[in-house]
């Protein structure tokens, strides 16, 4: 149900509960005091004076009332239909007290329940396409190779368990991803020097792309604190991907420097096509993937940036991305004091 453009109930200009009920009491005396007056001086008799005040006092009483409850009719009625699994339900909220409060609570709760329920969707698509295509590789190659329409040699063994290395990938990072969801990695926070972690993840990265050049510049001695070893997981994800959309000859800078916080802030920039601008901010969500890179479909399974988020934001840090001029992208890493 939309909850725009719509008319306005009784007293829903009134700020508080309390004193809608305090008018409807005194609206409802007033009324029944002077339809009494009028019966009478209509020339009624006392008794059906008073009779039909009552009933206009019960009349102005339920318009009142009811758009008081109607809200709340409104909330159970739709919690209802959440419960059946439909999030899409809204309601109206345009009495100003703490019933339109709460109604305006409710409709933000059905909306992050309507994109969670979402997210889980598609994460679940998702998931079942990327377990699927290297399964189905798998299998048919193994097939292939049972019925003898192939030969079991070294680049048979060795397309397999690049499958079998790529599903591993996947799943470690999505057990990885549901931990840090539900709260179930800790970080071990100890002091470090950033210079070393950024080249033992460059020389791990290398390998890669051995034609993309790897540069590094570090302000010499510089050091926080945090755990070391998960920075060191999200440099690789981040260097990764840099070499990956970089063009042969390229060249991927990665620069840290001290912070006027205290901090630090570490960037990483490689000479690509860069992302485009209405994916900025959808890069680091789950499964998310921009196809720019000259070797298309060599990426991962686009939870390498939502884990590096993840970690980050353990740390108390912040992580983006921005375009690079002339071309290519550049994500930077701030990490606190």
């Amino acid at each position: 149900m939309a909850a725009t453009h719509l008319a306005r109930r009784p007293l829903d200009w009134v700020r508080s509960i309390k004193v809608k009920l305090g008018l409807v009491a005194v609206g409802s005396v007033t009324v029944t005091i002077g339809a009494v007056f009028a019966s009478v001086y209509a020339g009624l008799h006392t008794r059906y004076a008073f009779a039909g005040g009552l009933v206009v006092s019960l009349a102005v009483i339920q318009l009142l009332a009811h758009g008081m409850v109607a809200p709340l009719r409104e909330m159970v009625a739709a919690a209802d239909a959440m419960a059946s699994g439909d999030y899409s339900q809204r309601v109206r909220a345009t009495s100003q007290d703490e019933v339109g409060s709460l109604a305006r609570s409710f409709n933000t709760m059905a909306a992050r329940l309507d994109e969670a329920e979402r997210q889980r969707r598609e994460l679940l698509a998702n998931v079942s396409h990327e377990l699927r295509t290297p399964v189905a590789a798998l299998r048919g190659r193994l097939e292939n190779l049972a019925d003898g329409v192939e030969v079991l040699d070294d680049e048979a063994v060795a397309t397999m368990l690049k499958g079998t290395e790529r599903l591993g990938r996947l799943v470690d990072q999505l057990l990885e991803l549901a931990q840090f969801e539900s709260g179930g990695i800790r970080i071990d926070r100890s002091e470090f020097a950033v210079g070393e972690v950024i080249a033992d993840a460059a020389a791990e990265v290398s390998p890669v792309s051995p034609e993309v050049r790897i540069v590094t510049d570090v302000d010499g001695g510089l050091v926080t604190t945090g755990d070391p070893e998960r920075i060191h997981e999200v440099l690789t994800n981040l260097l990764t991907n840099a070499v990956r959309h970089s063009p042969a000859a390229g060249q991927v800078t990665v620069t840290a420097t001290a912070t006027p916080a205290g901090g630090v802030r570490i960037e990483v920039a490689d000479q690509g096509m860069g992302v485009p601008t209405e994916a900025v901010e959808r890069i680091f969500d789950r499964f998310y993937r921009v196809e720019t890179g000259p070797r298309p479909g060599s990426g991962g399974a686009g939870l390498g940036l939502a884990i590096a988020r993840s970690i980050i934001e353990l740390h108390g840090g912040s992580i983006r991305a921005e375009p690079r001029r002339p071309a290519g992208c550049r994500i930077i890493v701030d990490l606190p004091g």
